[in-house]
C-alpha cells in the first residue's frame, strides 16, 4: 500500500490541535450535512441505542411510502382497534371503533407522539402490528440503516430490543426531508387538536432556533431524552441527533412537571448545539475534476506514473478550528499494473482532522497508460532485477 501525504496543500505544520467547539452532555450525538450526507461531528453515533419515540420516524417512512406510491390517500380512514385504543404512554386519544383520516394520524404521531396512532397505522397498513414491524425492518434494510432493529411501531420499551444508532436516525431524517417533500411540512406544526384535546409539539427547538422545521423527540428511562431535528439557514441544512440526555435533578418532580422541564432543557440543548454548528462549520473545496491530486506509480506501462484526479468536485465541511490540523493522504495498492484506462479507480483520498469523523474520496486515473506488451514487461523486469543488484 503506497501512501502520499499532501503536506503542501492542506497541512499547516506546527498548528496546535484546536479544542472541540461542539460538546454536549448527551451520550450519543451526530451532526450531518443534509445536502451531502457528510457526517460533520459524532459522539458514540454508530452504536445501536434505544431510540424511544424517535423510532416513530420509521413508522412514518413506511406510511409516507404507501402514500407516495398511491396505495393510500391522506383522506383514507383507518379503524381504531382495542389494541390501539388501549396502548399506553403518549396518546393522540383516538376513540375505540372510530375511523381516523390518515392525515390526522400523521399529525397525531408527529405532534402528539401518539402511540395509539402508531398502532392504528400499523394495523391499517400491515394487517397486524407484527406484519407492519416486518415491513419496517425490511424498509430499514433497503435504506441502509444497518444499526437499526424494530420490534414495535411506537418505540415503547416493551417488548425490548428496539434499537437505532444516531447515524441511522440522521440518515432516516435526511431521507424523509429529501424524498417526501409533500409530507415534511407536518413536522413543523406547532400543535394539533383531536377530540377537543390540543397538544403542543414536543420539538421545542421549533420555538428556539430560526429555520428549524422538524423532526421528532423521544424519551424512555433507558434511552434518556433524545431528539432528531433539522434546520435550514440560508442555503445550508443541517441535521442533529442527540440521545441520552439525563436530568437527575428532576427525579423528584411530578411526572408532568418533569416532562415539561426536561422537554424545555432538551430543546435548549439541541438549539444550542445546532445553532453553534451553523457558526462553526464551513465548507472547504478540495479538488475539482482535472486537478492533479497526486501520482500513482505504474508497472509495465509506457509511463512510470499516472496522474490522479477526482471524478466529481470534492469538498468537505468541518469546524473552522479543525482545519488547522487537517491531513490529506492518498493511498493505493501499487505500483499499478498497466494498461490503465482514463477514469479507472486507482486510489483513495483520506481526509482526517480533529473532531471530524473522516472522509474518503475515490481517485481516478486522469489519463490512460498503455502497457508495454510481453517483451516490454520482460525488459521492465530485467531492469528492476539489475537495479536491485546495484
Amino acid at each position: 500500500m503506497r501512501r502520499l501525504l499532501l503536506t503542501g496543500l492542506f497541512l499547516l505544520l506546527g498548528a496546535a490541535p484546536a479544542a472541540a467547539a461542539i460538546a454536549t452532555s448527551a451520550e450519543h450525538g451526530l451532526i450531518m450535512d443534509a445536502d451531502t450526507g457528510e457526517v460533520l461531528w459524532a459522539k458514540d453515533a454508530f452504536a445501536p441505542m434505544p431510540p424511544a419515540s424517535m423510532s416513530k420516524l420509521m413508522t412514518l417512512e413506511v406510511l409516507f411510502q404507501h402514500l407516495k406510491d398511491g396505495r393510500f390517500k391522506l383522506t383514507d380512514t383507518l379503524p381504531v382497534s382495542q389494541r390501539a385504543w388501549s396502548t399506553q404512554g403518549s396518546k393522540m386519544f383516538v376513540a375505540l371503533g372510530d375511523h381516523v383520516p390518515i392525515e390526522s394520524l400523521i399529525r397525531g404521531i408527529i405532534v402528539d407522539s401518539g402511540n395509539d396512532a402508531c398502532i392504528v397505522v400499523a394495523e391499517g397498513i400491515g394487517g397486524t402490528v407484527e406484519g407492519f414491524v416486518g415491513q419496517m425492518n425490511a424498509r430499514a434494510k433497503q435504506l441502509g440503516l444497518t444499526q437499526s432493529h424494530f420490534v414495535n411501531p411506537d418505540g415503547l420499551p416493551d417488548p425490548p430490543g428496539q434499537l437505532m444508532s444516531a447515524k441511522d436516525l440522521a440518515m432516516l431524517a435526511r431521507h424523509l426531508i429529501r424524498d417526501y417533500p409533500d409530507y415534511y411540512h407536518y413536522f413543523s406544526e406547532p400543535s394539533f387538536t383531536w377530540h377537543d384535546i390540543t397538544q403542543q409539539n414536543r420539538d421545542k427547538v421549533l420555538d428556539k432556533l430560526p429555520g428549524t422545521d422538524g423532526l421528532k423527540t423521544g424519551h424512555t428511562d433507558a434511552a434518556g431524552y433524545g431528539i432528531t431535528t433539522s434546520a435550514k439557514q440560508g442555503d445550508r441544512r443541517l441535521i442533529l441527533v442527540l440521545n441520552g440526555l439525563r436530568y437527575p435533578d428532576l427525579d423528584k418532580s411530578s411526572s408532568a412537571r418533569q416532562d415539561w422541564v426536561a422537554g424545555q432543557r432538551r430543546g435548549d440543548e439541541a438549539a444550542r448545539v445546532l445553532g453553534l454548528a451553523f457558526h462553526e462549520f464551513r465548507k472547504y473545496p478540495l479538488f475539482n475534476p482535472g486537478d492533479v491530486v497526486g501520482q500513482a506509480e505504474v508497472w509495465g506501462g509506457t509511463a512510470n506514473s499516472v496522474p490522479l484526479t477526482v471524478a466529481a468536485p470534492a469538498a468537505l465541511t468541518l469546524q473552522v478550528d479543525s482545519r488547522q490540523s487537517m491531513k490529506v493522504v492518498v493511498s493505493y495498492d501499487g505500483p499499478v499494473q498497466a494498461p490503465i484506462a482514463a477514469g479507472q479507480r486507482i486510489a483513495t483520498l483520506h481526509v482526517t482532522a480533529p473532531d471530524f469523523p473522516g472522509m474518503d474520496v475515490p481517485l481516478i486515473a486522469k489519463n490512460s497508460v498503455s502497457g508495454t506488451g510481453f517483451f516490454g514487461n520482460i525488459m521492465v523486469g530485467l531492469d528492476a532485477l539489475f537495479s536491485r543488484k546495484k
